[in-house]
């Protein structure tokens, strides 16, 4: 059964690669936005630390690359990109979204969280800028959970379409 010229499952599979990429995207943009209002915040009353506040503003960034590596890696697997979709079962489909659901939802919400500490940091770092190290170990240990959705979403995508 066809629909627009795709079969079902082609179409589960550009679902779950777009679920990855948009829902992580959301996520860094929150994130990224919310650590920006923050560092506008700080540099304006500490402008000599600008540079160590883009580095903070800058971590929630990853998960929406994280969502569109695992995204490319579908179009990849289904021969979107080579401009021949390959044949995918529903089972297929539905295996390709739920594997895009771990870096999407996990990017999505760790995005913000990092966008949190990266803010705490960012007014730690205004205060005391010799602790600027330490507020980027703490934001980058938000990552830790959105590295290892990435690595469980790479795992699904690649097992499904081998």
């Amino acid at each position: 059964m066809e629909l627009i010229g795709l079969q079902w499952g082609q179409i589960l599979a550009l679902v779950g690669a777009a679920l990855a990429v948009i829902l992580s995207g959301i996520g860094s943009s929150k994130g990224v936005g919310l650590a920006g209002q923050t560092a506008a915040g700080v540099a304006t009353e500490n402008p000599e630390v600008a540079g160590k506040l883009l580095i903070l503003q800058l971590l929630p960034a990853t998960q929406g690359i994280y969502g569109f590596l695992v995204g490319v890696i579908v179009l990849i697997n289904t021969g979107v990109l080579a401009g021949q979709m390959v044949d995918v079962s529903v089972t297929q489909g539905l295996l390709l979204v739920v594997g895009c659901l771990p870096v999407g939802v996990i990017g999505w919400y760790s995005a913000v969280k990092q966008a949190q500490v990266a803010a705490s940091g960012m007014l730690l770092t205004g205060q005391r800028p010799d602790m600027s190290g330490r507020a980027i170990t703490m934001t980058v240990m938000v990552e830790t959970y959105a590295v290892f959705a990435l690595l469980v979403s790479f795992l699904i995508v690649n097992s499904v379409m081998g």
